[in-house]
Order: C-alpha cells, then structure tokens, then sequence
C-alpha cells in the first residue's frame, strides 16, 4: 500500500490560490487530478447571486473534475471568524439560509459530502446556549443532507489556531457526531478527520484511527510543522493512510496543504502523476 493507493481530491480553497477561482478547476486538471474539493468560496455571501453559482459550476464541469466535497458557510475561512453555526443572530441565520443553496449547487455537481464547521465561542453568550443552537442547526442540515442521500461532516480543528473553537480533539468532534445522530435517527453524520488539525492538537493519530475510522467520512491531511505538502514536515502520512485504509476507509483524502511560497501546481511532486487521477 501507498500514496499510490488513496483516492485525492485537491482543495482548491487552499490549493491553487493563486488563481482566481474560476481558473482553479482547470489548473487542478492540468496538474493531474480528477476531484476537488471546495470551502464556501463566497465568505461573506451565504446566497451569493445565481450567475456566481453556475459560472462556478461551469468551470468544474468544464475542467472535466468531479466536485466530491463542500463547506457550507462558515464565515471567514480561513481567519478567526471561521464557523457559523454555533453563533447566535445573524451569522446562525446566515448558515440557514445556506443550507440549501450550498445543497443545491453541490447536488448539481454529483456532489453529497458537506463539512458544517461549528464555529467559536462568543463572549457573553453561555457555552450551553452555543452548543444547542448548534445542535438545532446541525441537526436541520442532516435531514436537508439526507434528502440527496448526503453526508454532514463534523471537523475538529486545532486550539492554537483555533483558540475560541471548542472542537479541538477527536473526541469532541464524534460527540457531536453521535449526538446530531441521535436526534435525526439518519447516522449521516460523520467525523471528519483532518490528520494535521489532529497532530497539533498532540494526538495519538495511530489511536484516533484505530479508534474512529468507522465513523469517518472524510479524511484531509497536511503535514506538521508547517501545514506544508506531505514531505515537508515530520508526520508519517504515507503510514497513516496505510492504517486508515486497512481500517476500512475508502473514501477521499483532501490535500488541505499550502504550496510553500511556490506555484500549487509545483507542490504535488511527492505524489507520482499517476496516483493523481481517481480511479
């Protein structure tokens, strides 16, 4: 087994950045690949204009790559408002009436896996008070999920960089996993489980997939220090995908990695051109 052996999509909020978005799709072709993945690309636009959502749609279709994850809206992503869900007024409003356009578009596109960032902690407003509103909010966009046979994703991310968000470990993250399971009866929630958020947590990775690999969605990797291409750090990915696919995952791995201060289409030759294309 290998990197050869995984199922990649590319980031394209992350990855390829340097481009305007509309360009991205293609350039992620050209480099290979056969599946993107996509935060909101609208941050402060929940219901963003129907030309917006189908010339993006146009340049996924037109680049040839399959759409195979998207965020709903989470506020500014990356930065220090990230997450919506779990925030009181507007922003919780905000996330609802994203549910469906981001259903919309992503179902337009084959696409059924949708990551709710849960969103950080607001001074003043009681932490049991968040985690329902939370709760409420998760548990509408699994039932408006499950209508196109979906899955929700609940990432935890990291405390350092991360400081306000209260999913910051494996545990907390399948928590919420089980408890948005337990209201709907559906089990489409599922954890995501991004191995550098994890790593900078200091978690045993090797413990967290052997423990939680049945209840994982998605998988996004970067490695650590540096948040860097696979190489580039001191994390084992290679190994730890290994473990994840003889756990019984099969689903994609997202490259959520910055390029380095080089060109993103520069930034894959850790992985062979034909480990690229989904196959």
């Amino acid at each position: 087994m290998g990197f050869a052996d995984q199922r990649f999509n590319v980031n394209l909020s992350i990855l390829f950045t340097e481009l305007p978005l509309l360009e991205r799709p293609a350039a992620a072709a050209a480099a290979g690949f056969t599946a993107v993945e996509l935060w909101w690309p609208w941050v402060d636009a929940p219901t963003p204009e129907q030309s917006e959502l189908d010339a993006l749609k146009k340049a996924i279709e037109d680049a040839g790559v399959q759409l195979t994850g998207l965020n709903f809206y989470a506020g500014q992503l990356p930065g220090p408002d990230r997450g919506a869900l779990s925030v009181p007024g507007e922003e919780s409003e905000r996330f609802r009436a994203n549910i469906d356009v981001a259903i919309g578009f992503a179902d337009s596109l084959g696409c059924t896996a949708f990551n709710a960032l849960y969103g950080n902690r607001v001074e003043g407003v009681d932490p049991a008070e968040q985690d329902a509103l939370a709760l409420e909010n998760l548990v509408l966009a699994a039932r408006a999920v499950n209508r196109i046979g979906g899955t929700l994703l609940i990432e935890a991310l990291n405390k350092p960089e991360s400081p306000l968000c209260p999913l910051v470990s494996a545990p907390a993250a399948i928590e919420v996993v089980d408890e948005v399971n337990a209201a709907t009866g559906l089990g489409n929630a599922k954890f995501l489980m991004d191995l550098y958020h994890l790593s900078m947590n200091g978690e045993d990775l090797p413990a967290v997939i052997e423990r939680y690999a049945a209840k994982t969605g998605h998988v996004q990797i970067a490695d650590n220090p540096g948040r860097g291409a696979p190489g580039t750090g001191s994390l084992p990915l290679e190994e730890l995908l290994d473990q994840l696919r003889k756990a019984g995952y099969d689903g994609w791995v997202g490259l959520e990695y910055k390029p380095g201060g080089r060109p993103s289409a520069e930034a894959f030759d850790w992985l062979p051109a034909e480990a690229r294309a989904a196959r």
